[in-house]
């Protein structure tokens, strides 16, 4: 069989899985996503997609979408929690262009995920199959069964994982195991720019480091909207789902005595919500037979390094291309595995590392661990995904 003749089904419509479908599709396979959601959406938090999955995103036609409903800061600030300092500054903007081609975007999630599903249903306008809850994996010689919760069987020639943290693809592959609370609790919120004072948010990704918690805000929607993640560190999360509906007040007092700039943002939220931040180590593998993983399926990121969604838009460039690259689905997924488990581990270990970094601003080598972290974000940004053998041999 020829390569674009296989029959991939995709679990999960997130950013990973959208994006690899339209990778897919315009690549001239046939694709299927199953989502058990019963309407495609993102929830209301920004996300920052870094030159690195940029390069992705324009690779797929998409820079004109994502211009539309951007915004690109002109740097990022690190700045001290009470004092607020300005303790390091990274330029992005028009840097980003000039020094690895593409530019750094602040995106509302769901402005994303609509981009990514209005380009994939203009090309494959079936693609995507709502109210499909996969529940088990029957493996074949050549080809894998889907079981959906309502009894239904699909077959494909490869299966892939894009379904999150609580991966089910992941657990009917090598049994469950329960992701690790970090003891960390994010805040997150969206606060209407026009509700603030004017010029009160500064045109750039903010980093407030404080004692045991950070503070990150950056604009959305082309600076109509502040996107808001306050991180607090909790000995335990007693909610039962990862994130549940929180309180103005709560989110004050958690934030009490840090910088005014803060409080003023936080006394302008309307709606928030905590989240509990959980983990996993990195997996020795990721694929079985014909089935694998991509994204939070199998290296979940804390978003301490702002890569998790970067790092799937990645993953889906690649495994789309080592599909096309080899004849045999086994050697594309082990071709796909060699290239990114390496550097997703690398990133899922920064970001742990960060929780240290970030909650600790008044250590006496500050200077040379911001130094590093600079350092770190270089290595990032400029790796170019398609620039890389595909083929296992």
């Amino acid at each position: 069989m020829a390569n674009h003749e296989l029959r991939v089904i995709v679990a999960g419509a997130g950013l990973g899985g959208l994006t690899l479908a339209l990778c897919l599709a315009r690549a001239g396979f046939a694709v299927q996503v199953l989502e058990q959601a019963s309407a495609l959406g993102e929830v209301g938090a920004g996300v920052q997609i870094s030159a690195n999955g940029a390069r992705v995103l324009h690779l797929l036609g998409l820079a004109p979408a994502l211009d539309a409903v951007a915004f690109r800061p002109e740097r990022g600030e690190m700045r001290h929690w009470h004092s607020g300092e300005t303790l390091l500054t990274r330029p992005l903007g028009e840097t980003s262009v000039e020094r690895f081609g593409y530019p750094y975007y602040h995106l509302h999630r769901a402005d994303l995920h609509r981009i990514l599903t209005d380009a994939l249903t203009h090309i494959a306008p079936q693609a995507v199959r709502l109210r499909a809850r996969l529940v088990d994996l029957e493996h074949q010689a050549d080809r894998v069964s889907v079981v959906l919760e309502d009894g239904e069987r699909l077959e494909a020639d490869i299966v892939v994982g894009c379904d999150g943290i609580h991966s089910r693809v992941r657990e009917r592959l090598f049994g469950a195991d329960a992701p690790r609370f970090t003891g960390c609790v994010a805040w997150r919120a969206t606060v209407p720019t026009a509700s603030l004072p004017a010029g009160h948010v500064r045109p750039v990704a903010s980093n407030w480091l404080g004692r045991g918690g950070h503070f990150v805000h950056y604009y959305l929607r082309r600076g109509a909207l502040v996107n808001c993640v306050g991180v607090i560190e909790r000995d335990e999360w007693l909610a039962e789902s990862w994130s549940s509906p929180g309180t103005r007040e709560g989110f004050l007092t958690d934030f009490q005595g840090w910088h005014e700039d803060l409080q003023v943002l936080i006394r302008a939220v309307v709606q928030c919500f905590r989240w509990g931040l959980f983990d996993r180590d990195p997996m020795p593998r990721w694929s079985q037979g014909r089935v694998t993983l991509l994204g939070d399926a199998c290296h979940p990121m804390l978003p301490f390094m702002a890569q998790g969604a970067v790092m799937a838009i990645e993953d889906a460039y690649t495994l789309c291309r080592c599909l096309q690259a080899n004849d045999e689905p086994e050697a594309a997924l082990a071709r796909y595995e060699s290239l990114r488990r390496e550097r997703t581990a690398r990133v899922q270990q920064m970001s742990r590392d960060n929780i240290e970094f970030f909650h600790n601003p008044d250590v006496d080598d500050l200077v040379e661990r911001l130094t590093g972290h600079r350092d770190a974000h270089l290595w990032l940004y400029g790796h170019d995904v398609s620039a890389v053998q595909f083929s296992a041999t």
